[in-house]
């Protein structure tokens, strides 16, 4: 089993996917970044090392065998200008700096080809955890009613086009109207956004209504950035009156997933996983 070398930001997932290389065997090495990881990852043997030391990054993934890589967990866009990078950052630099004007997208998949000319193999989380993403059909003990699968479709193929446009992962559509559309400021201030529209567009505990969609942006670089879900996002969603989240299936990362599809049970939301 080859060694894991996990590039890890902030969040929950570089957690789940420690715990899993450590449930299966797998032998690992936690490259946390300084400003991101979390203290889960302290007990984990590895280093911290900033965002732009690449040099270091990769000695020291040398020196402890790695041959794969997976990156994951939430990064903030950098600051170029502050950045304190070494002689390998330095020199990464000027791409990254170009790719990063072309989107957030073209910046992860440049950092994926600095790691691969380097002689790693990048792994998505999907890939090393495999039944980290959600599975077609319903997840949990409640499924979309019709209007609420109309809804469901008509929310996908929302994020999907906004998706082509290099915007956003995620839509929100309530009786066939759409809502609301995520751009940089992320899902969660997106479904807060929902909540400051009148009750009687979006639902409202009790008389829900509506639908969340994420789905992956057909340029997007999937072994790093996957659409993600967690139990922040069900909670948030109840909140505002939806009924439902949808995504593709396999093609959507579920965060702590039994705590997820208890939530969604409790809170009575569907989770639908659908055919890419």
């Amino acid at each position: 089993m080859e060694k894991l070398g996990l590039i890890a930001g902030g969040g929950g997932l570089p957690v789940e996917i420690a715990q899993h290389c450590q449930r299966s065997g797998r032998p690992l090495f936690v490259m946390r970044l300084k400003g991101f990881a979390g203290p889960d990852l302290a007990p984990y043997a590895g280093a911290e090392v900033g965002i732009a030391e690449l040099g270091k990054c990769f000695k020291l993934l040398r020196r402890a065998g790695c041959e794969a890589v997976c990156l994951v967990g939430n990064v903030a866009r950098p600051d170029f200008s502050a950045l304190v990078p070494d002689l390998r950052g330095l020199a990464a630099l000027p791409g990254a700096i170009l790719a990063a004007t072309k989107g957030d997208d073209a910046l992860l998949r440049f950092l994926v080809h600095e790691f691969e000319k380097e002689g790693f193999r990048v792994e998505g989380a999907h890939e090393v955890m495999e039944d980290l993403t959600l599975p077609a059909g319903a997840l949990g003990a409640h499924a979309p009613s019709e209007r609420d699968r109309a809804d469901a479709m008509r929310a996908l193929e929302v994020a999907r086009a906004i998706g082509r446009l290099d915007i956003g992962q995620a839509a929100v559509v309530a009786r066939g109207l759409v809502l609301a559309l995520e751009a940089q400021e992320g899902t969660a201030a997106m479904l807060a956004r929902v909540g400051d529209l009148p009750e009687a567009v979006r639902g409202k505990p009790g008389a829900p209504a509506g639908v969340l969609a994420k789905a992956p942006k057909p340029i997007q670089e999937t072994r790093v950035d996957m659409p993600t879900i967690g139990l922040a996002t069900v909670q948030a969603a109840a909140s505002v009156g939806l009924c439902g989240i949808v995504g593709e299936a396999g093609r959507l990362i579920v965060l702590d997933r039994e705590a997820v599809i208890a939530a969604a049970d409790d809170l009575g939301l569907f989770i639908l996983g659908v055919e890419p």
